[in-house]
C-alpha cells in the first residue's frame, strides 16, 4: 500500500474542535471523496478519525494526534502516549514532529525516537520538519520518510515559504537526503503539487485548500475585499 502514493497525491483530512466540520463521521467523507478525487492516501490526526476512515477507504494512511503540552511547543504526536495509541489503529504511517524544539519532559529528539524505533521496530515513521538541517537530522536519524509539514511554522522557520524559489528549500532537502522526501505545507495550488512531484518528492499532501471550506472561502473573500480597497 505505501508504494501505492509514490508520485500521487495525499489529502490531509483533519479538523479541530473549533472548526465547523469537527466529526469522525465527517473527516470519513471527505477522505471517501478524496478518494473518489483520485487521492492514493490519507493524513489524518486522532484516534476516533483514523479509525471511521479506516472503515470507509481502502488507502493507506499517514495518522498524527495534535496535542498540547505545557512544557513544550511540540504538538504534533509528541510523546510515546501519542505514538501507542496510533500504532493501535493500524496506520500505515506515523507522523511526528522531527523540529529541533523539545519534547515535553526536555526530550530531545534523537533520545525520543531511538525509544520510538527500539518499541516499534516494524513501524513506517514520518518525520515532521520546519528547516533544510532538521530534514537532514531526521534523515540520519533513521525516519522512513522525511516531511516538509512544518516549513514557516515554527519560529526556526517563521520567515520561510516552501515554494520560494522554486522550492528551493524542498531541492535542497532531496539533494541532502537518502530516506524518500514528502512534501507538504502550503501546497495549495495543482500546479505546486505537480511541480514538487517533478523536483522529485516521492509524494505530496494537501490540506486545507482541499478539506476547510472556511479556509478556501476565505481566499475568495480576501480577494473582494482587496479589490474594494483599490476601487
Amino acid at each position: 500500500m505505501i508504494e501505492s502514493i509514490r508520485k500521487h497525491l495525499i489529502v490531509s483530512c483533519q479538523a479541530l474542535k473549533d472548526e465547523p466540520l469537527y466529526s469522525s463521521f465527517i473527516m470519513s467523507k471527505m477522505a471517501l471523496a478524496a478518494q473518489m478525487g483520485g487521492a492514493k492516501g490519507i493524513r489524518a490526526n486522532s484516534v476516533d478519525d483514523i479509525t471511521e476512515i479506516k472503515r470507509t477507504v481502502n488507502l493507506p494512511i499517514i495518522g498524527i494526534i495534535k496535542k498540547d503540552y505545557d512544557d513544550s511547543d511540540v504538538y504534533i504526536t509528541p510523546t510515546i502516549s501519542e505514538v501507542d495509541d496510533l500504532v493501535k489503529t493500524g496506520c500505515e504511517i506515523i507522523a511526528m514532529d522531527a523540529t529541533s524544539s523539545l519534547r515535553p519532559n526536555n526530550i530531545p529528539l534523537d533520545i525520543f525516537f531511538k525509544q520510538v524505533r527500539e518499541k516499534y521496530s516494524n513501524q513506517l515513521f514520518m518525520a515532521d520538519c520546519s528547516t533544510i538541517e532538521e530534514a537532514i537530522n531526521a534523515d540520519k536519524l533513521g525516519f522512513d520518510f522525511i516531511g516538509t509539514t512544518l516549513v514557516g511554522y515554527t519560529s526556526q522557520s517563521h520567515k520561510d515559504r516552501i515554494e520560494a524559489e522554486d522550492f528551493k528549500i524542498i531541492r535542497e532537502i532531496i539533494k541532502n537526503v537518502s530516506h524518500p522526501v514528502i512534501a507538504e505545507g502550503n501546497i495549495d495550488t495543482p500546479e505546486k503539487a505537480r511541480r514538487v512531484l517533478d523536483l522529485g518528492c516521492y509524494s505530496v499532501v494537501v490540506g486545507s485548500i482541499i478539506t476547510r471550506p472556511q479556509v478556501i472561502t476565505k481566499r475568495f473573500t480576501d480577494m473582494i475585499e482587496r479589490g474594494k480597497m483599490n476601487e
